[in-house]
């Protein structure tokens, strides 16, 4: 039911289309981007509930007031104190191990505006649980989530960052002057 309605949304009332060419791993993390706009999270909920997979998500934890905080916790929110030095990599990497099933989508940039300078914490949570990193491309210009490659992290960070930017440069935020994948 949750599939059909979130299916409706998505591909009849928005005329947004999927493309999905990886398998459905029991844990993953999807590194989604570009992030330009609050709307890549309901866009991104209702694509992944339309190709019949979950995910949670982190936001930081000033979005978790009353009654907002409660919807989105119930959507797989997890709040993050980004002004703390905190170890949520470690946290996230034993609930991945202790967990038959994880997925977690992660906007790399830590940022609705442009920063070339993304943040490495998916990267490290995939590579100390040892599980894949799916790249999901938001294109607002062609109405398009996709999601078609998948690494697994080697460790050899700046070669695994240059492919991961590498992949999301053609794809176009709905603010496409906020999005900036660096040098590479």
């Amino acid at each position: 039911m949750k599939r059909a309605v979130c299916s409706f949304i998505y591909h009849k009332l928005l005329g947004w289309k999927a493309k999905v060419g990886v398998p459905d791993f029991k844990k993953c993390i999807f590194c989604a981007a570009p992030h330009t706009t609050n709307w890549d999270l309901f866009i991104g909920k209702l694509f992944i509930n339309a190709v019949g997979r979950k995910s949670g998500f982190l936001m930081k934890k000033e979005w978790f007031f009353f009654p907002l905080g409660a919807i989105f916790r119930s959507m797989g929110g997890i709040p993050v104190e980004r002004d703390k030095r905190s170890s949520m990599v470690d946290q996230l990497i034993e609930q991945v191990k202790r967990s038959d099933t994880f997925h977690l989508a992660i906007t790399p940039e830590g940022t609705r505006s442009a920063n070339p300078n993304w943040k490495k914490g998916f990267y490290y949570i995939a590579l100390g649980a040892q599980i894949p990193i799916i790249l999901v491309g938001i294109d607002y210009e062609k109405k398009c989530i996709t999601a078609d490659k998948y690494l697994i992290p080697t460790g050899d960070i700046d070669k695994d960052m240059r492919d991961i930017k590498l992949y999301f440069k053609d794809f176009r935020g709905k603010y496409p002057e906020k999005f900036d994948i660096g040098e590479v």
